[in-house]
């Protein structure tokens, strides 16, 4: 996995949403993950499998944020945990080997380490700058990076505030995926936003 994650925001407008995300998909990402905080169970179903449906058009890997009774209901490929979800491997048990799993790791190399060994399909850092969209409890610092590489086989993912400038130094340190929303989905022309990600991430061996 490496490359752009394209993370969907709180947008109640179904229709708007699917429009922009297709535009996104079609320029090119590594994975989308349905997320909606605030979303009412109906409007999650409905969204969640309206979007799964682009996913598989474009042959994209489509997670859901946090909810994995309904990772299981949409046959999405897999879930991404946060800090305070169920327990990595309780999931892993539950879905099998064959979903993607991510894992919040915050500032924290051994949370990392541990949802690894616990079964994550790729663990992600941050967040490492002010985001427009989440409030984070802690800065993570860049150099986690150079040592999750050392210490951490699965690939890399960093959130929080990204925008291709200051996705780059992150991304020389090791970032194999950059995850995306504000800047994707505000973007005046969503194809080129997608592209100066991919101009950064894609060189990283």
């Amino acid at each position: 996995m490496q490359g752009l994650y394209l993370v969907t925001p709180n947008w109640d407008d179904t229709e708007k949403l699917l429009a922009i995300t297709e535009q996104v998909l079609a320029a090119g990402v590594a994975l989308l993950q349905y997320r909606h905080k605030d979303a009412g169970p109906a409007l999650r179903r409905e969204q969640g499998g309206a979007l799964r449906e682009l996913c598989h058009k474009y042959s994209v890997p489509f997670l859901v944020n946090d909810h994995v009774a309904l990772c299981r209901e949409l046959g999405a490929d897999g879930v991404h945990l946060g800090g305070t979800d169920a327990p990595l491997a309780e999931v892993r048990a539950s879905l099998g080997p064959n979903k993607l799993i991510g894992a919040s790791c915050y500032g924290e190399l051994a949370r990392a380490q541990a949802a690894q060994a616990a079964g994550a399909s790729y663990v992600a850092f941050g967040g490492f700058y002010p985001s427009k969209v989440k409030q984070y409890a802690v800065t993570t610092e860049p150099s986690i990076l150079r040592h999750a590489r050392e210490a951490i086989s699965v690939p890399l993912c960093v959130i929080g505030g990204m925008t291709p400038e200051n996705a780059r130094p992150l991304v020389a340190e090791g970032a194999h995926m950059v995850a995306a929303i504000t800047s994707i989905y505000l973007a005046d022309d969503v194809a080129a936003a997608v592209r100066e990600f991919q101009s950064i991430i894609s060189p990283l061996a």
